[in-house]
């Protein structure tokens, strides 16, 4: 089996295989043992739809309406309604990535052998992710409870080779063209197939785990541009000393501070504290990013922890289990995955605002000990990077909104059989706009930075090579150094690219070792 193929199994996945389909295209097998699951889930399945009893799922409606019982004749066309039904989103299109990463998360789940899904069914998900075709998937539509309903259904739309998706060349046309292009048969419902494909908490899950890995970059390099900001302030690194950090032991905290102290090592910058008034204490924004940027770390960690639980899980209503019984459940409920989602956009919204305090700081001649008024050329005649900061602020401003928690709403639907949800969907688009914009915000910081520690070099002082090595390959990316006043927005939309694809912190690494 070469890298490029995620083998799925009876016992969920990682994180790693998520973005890999996600975000890579890599290909997906079902596993011997997840084929065998399936047949065998299935066989009870169809033993109990024999029966006369009514079982929710199997030969009951759905929701409000389970307390009607269906008869065989009426049950495939009962699996279809439910899918198209339910295909009821609004708004607009919903990411390639996340889109893939709702898919797989569901076969994934189907995989278990807890659904009673058939193998077929199973194979035909995935020669849909192998082909590329990305059922079209709107914004509005999931409360995050019963799973993500109108997501999933529209992605079970495409499988039924109704409504629209996304060929892998990039345009839009009717699923059953598309189906039919790639060889790939409609999928026919039978008996509880429909809801198995519907009851999930896969798109907000997906979501979480594409934060967590574009939110681990965005850590480390947001150490290094408080490091940096720390140089070009002539701030001391003593408040990073690792006997300080022991005595109050946050996991996080440590490793932030031994990144920054890392990317100054050499430094000819830090400790000067030349002014007129000398310092005793940085100012806060550069004292304590430890502890900020390793609270945050810490919340990273604890979302990993639920986020690994959930791809271990087999979410659908009802469920197989070993023994044969089909019990229903709350497990699609979307509680633990949308309170982490909340707590991630918290602390990238206090990130983002200390990294903003640092770059107004830079650009305060009263407060940045000797450097131009906002790292003008000719201040007055430039304005220099003014603009960059307020660019900085209003994201950081949307940031504190977007961090207003999703989670701690909830709307009744379905007649007030379903009276709590979890809100989990959208927690997770306002966090995928948050990481967007904590990107940006950290890019400007960067940028400040690196002109900052310029100008101090070009009065002599001597920055760590780490930074130095920053400052080189940013320039390298496009984003250029001092000077008159410049049409700004590309320099800013170098480094935001820059960063967004980790290579400040790459560009550090061969001078510092890996980074945390």
């Amino acid at each position: 089996m070469d890298m490029h193929t995620v083998v799925v199994g009876t016992s969920g996945t990682t994180a790693e295989d998520v973005v890999a389909v996600a975000r890579h295209g890599a290909r997906v097998e079902l596993s011997a043992a997840a084929v065998e699951a399936l047949a065998a889930a299935r066989l009870i399945v169809d033993a109990l739809a024999a029966k006369p009893e009514p079982v929710y799922g199997v030969s009951t409606g759905f929701g409000a309406l389970a307390s009607r019982h269906i008869s065989p004749e009426l049950r495939a066309q009962l699996q279809r309604n439910i899918v198209r039904s339910h295909a009821a989103g609004m708004g607009p299109r919903v990411e390639r990535e996340v889109v893939r990463a709702l898919m797989f998360l569901r076969l994934k789940t189907v995989a278990s052998g807890h659904t009673g899904v058939r193998p077929e069914v199973a194979q035909a998900m995935a020669d849909l992710l192998n082909a590329g075709i990305t059922p079209v998937v709107h914004e509005y539509g999931s409360l995050g409870c019963s799973g993500d309903l109108a997501p999933l259904s529209h992605c079970a739309l495409t499988l039924m080779g109704e409504g629209d998706a996304e060929g892998p060349d990039g345009t839009v046309r009717p699923a059953g063209e598309l189906l039919a292009a790639h060889g790939i048969a409609p999928v026919e419902l039978r008996e509880k197939e429909g809801l198995a494909l519907l009851n999930g908490t896969d798109g907000m899950l997906g979501m979480l785990v594409m934060a967590l890995a574009d939110l681990k970059n965005l850590y480390t390099s947001a150490d290094i541009t408080a490091a940096l900001s720390l140089e070009a302030l002539l701030g001391t690194d003593k408040v990073l000393a690792p006997e300080l950090h022991a005595i109050r032991p946050h996991p996080g905290q440590g490793v932030s501070a031994d990144n920054m102290l890392r990317v100054l090592a050499g430094s000819g910058l830090t400790g000067h504290h030349q002014d007129d008034a000398p310092r005793v204490q940085d100012a806060y924004s550069v004292r304590c990013a430890p502890q900020v940027n390793g609270a945050g770390r810490d919340t990273l960690d604890y979302a990993a922890v639920v986020a690994g639980r959930e791809l271990a899980s087999s979410v659908d209503n009802p469920v197989v289990l070993p023994d044969g019984r089909v019990e229903s459940n709350g497990n699609f409920h979307g509680a633990p995955v949308a309170y982490v989602l909340d707590f991630l956009a918290i602390v990238a919204a206090d990130l983002g605002s200390i990294c903003e305090r640092r770059t107004d700081r830079l650009l305060d001649k009263n407060r940045s000990h000797g450097l131009p008024p906002f790292l003008a050329d000719d201040a007055g005649v430039d304005s220099g990077l003014m603009i960059a900061q307020y660019t900085q602020a209003a994201l950081v401003s949307e940031m504190k909104r977007l961090a207003v928690p999703a989670s701690a709403d909830s709307i009744p639907s379905s007649a007030m059989q379903e009276d709590h949800v979890s809100m989990g969907w959208s927690a997770a688009r306002k966090l995928r706009t948050a990481v967007d914009n904590l990107a940006r915000i950290v890019a400007v910081e960067l940028y400040a930075a690196t002109r900052a520690v310029e100008l101090r070099a070009a009065r002599g002082l001597t920055p760590a090579p780490a930074s130095q090595a920053a400052v080189d390959a940013l320039r390298a990316a496009g984003a250029e150094g001092p000077g008159p006043d410049r049409f700004l927005a590309p320099d800013l939309a170098a480094a935001d690219t820059f960063v967004r694809e980790g290579r400040l912190v790459a560009a550090v690494e061969p001078v510092t070792g890996p980074l945390a």
